[in-house]
């Protein structure tokens, strides 16, 4: 079992105003935690934020062992079951979104496992729509190497892909520089220069960004790829995945947030940069706080 450190005292602060219940006191009202490595997630952060705009979000960014994309299996396991333990048991969490392409291909099976009543939403790679919308048959894959390499992505291609021929193509060092704030300078231009060109010049009209940091780099894939080429990401789908989740369940919310903040911000490792991703990317003035899990 993976233990949960003690939290700081804002910690234990700010989770308890997390979890504390509206004056009508539904479980509907409790929040939505959305966790990823680092800032990727504020993609899926921006697509849940339109699509569920009454609802309450705790984003975690676990920035104290960023990037997943090279680690160790068994690390990214024990780390997903931990913010997710500590999503329930310190934030009252009715739903948890893996907004990480690298811990749903490694971990959502075995949080659902020791969950099962709990709604439990993953992010995967957009396979099945660029199968369905490739007309050279050639499909390129932008993700990391723990996510290419992994089962559950072999099955993705497997089940809805089998008659393309797809190109996967890991790309190291570039969620590094969008952790640093790079998303359209020289050295994210040069390491996607190569990433991209080697899909195009494989024929793939499709590519699809298999790592919640890359559509925050997406209008440079497109300027690269030509106007010829589909760029796919998964944001609004894993938002609408959320809705339909939450309506089955009983759990949207319907009328606000019930004087409650409607989004906090909570980092393992430096809150200034998660502070400065989540303004400068979707323009947000939320003050982070540090915890540990």
């Amino acid at each position: 079992m993976v233990q949960t450190p003690p939290l700081p005292q804002d910690a234990q602060q700010s989770a308890a105003d997390s979890r504390a219940a509206p004056v009508n006191g539904t479980a509907a009202q409790a929040p939505v935690f959305v966790f990823d490595s680092g800032v990727g997630g504020l993609s899926v952060l921006r697509s849940l934020l339109a699509e569920l705009p009454d609802e309450r979000f705790v984003y975690l960014a676990d920035s104290a062992h960023v990037p997943y994309g090279d680690r160790p299996q068994t690390f990214i396991v024990e780390r997903t079951l931990a913010i997710a333990r500590y999503a329930r048991e310190a934030c009252g969490a009715k739903a948890f979104v893996i907004a990480c392409n690298t811990a749903t291909a490694a971990a959502v099976a075995q949080v659902r496992a020791h969950w099962p009543d709990w709604v439990v939403v993953g992010i995967e790679p957009a396979v099945k729509p660029a199968a369905l919308q490739t007309r050279t048959g050639v499909i390129g894959i932008l993700a990391t190497s723990n996510t290419l390499a992994s089962e559950r992505f072999s099955g993705l291609v497997e089940g809805f892909a089998s008659d393309c021929r797809v190109v996967a193509q890991p790309c190291p060092g570039l969620v590094e520089c969008i952790e640093a704030g790079d998303i359209d300078g020289p050295d994210v231009r040069r390491l996607l220069t190569g990433f991209v060109g080697a899909l195009v010049e494989q024929g793939a009209d499709v590519i699809v960004l298999g790592c919640t940091h890359y559509p925050f780099v997406a209008p440079v894939v497109q300027a690269l790829a030509g106007p010829a080429v589909q760029v796919l990401e998964t944001g609004e789908a894993v938002a609408r995945e959320t809705r339909r989740r939450l309506t089955v369940d009983g759990l949207l919310a319907e009328s606000g947030c019930g004087g409650l903040p409607p989004l906090s911000l909570l980092a393992t490792g430096s809150v200034q940069a998660l502070q400065a991703s989540a303004s400068r990317l979707l323009g947000l003035s939320v003050l982070p706080l540090q915890v540990a899990c």
